[in-house]
């Protein structure tokens, strides 16, 4: 089996930062892209950053300049550096990674259970 598992969310003050984790575990045979997703009170969820297995990155506009996404591939983990948070920011993130599961050889998109960030003064 394969787990996914963000940390790192809390509360913090409009302008503040906050670092997201989010490590991949179990029986992983190979993992590409990885990235973040958020879903605010009442909206749908919305795509917030990934990086592939080479480092490209991509942003969503709403976030551009103020997010940065990393990984460290020794450790599995997508890291979500978010940095001058406005109270628009306020969702729940979750993880994905593209993985292949070594047992089943399935190649899916494995999703934590999400981590909330709260953005209020």
């Amino acid at each position: 089996q394969v787990q996914v598992v963000e940390s790192g969310g809390g509360l913090v003050q409009p302008g503040g930062s906050l670092r997201l984790s989010c490590a991949a575990s179990g029986n992983i045979f190979s993992f590409n892209a990885m990235g973040w997703y958020r879903q605010a009170p009442g909206k749908e969820r919305e795509f917030v950053a990934t990086i592939t297995s080479d480092d490209s990155t991509n942003y969503a506009n709403s976030v551009k300049g103020r997010f940065t996404i990393s990984r460290d591939n020794a450790k599995i983990t997508v890291y979500l550096q978010m940095n001058s948070l406005k109270p628009e920011d306020t969702a729940v993130y979750y993880c994905y990674a593209d993985i292949r599961d070594r047992s089943s050889w399935n190649r899916s998109n494995y999703w934590g259970q999400g981590t909330p960030v709260t953005v209020s003064s």
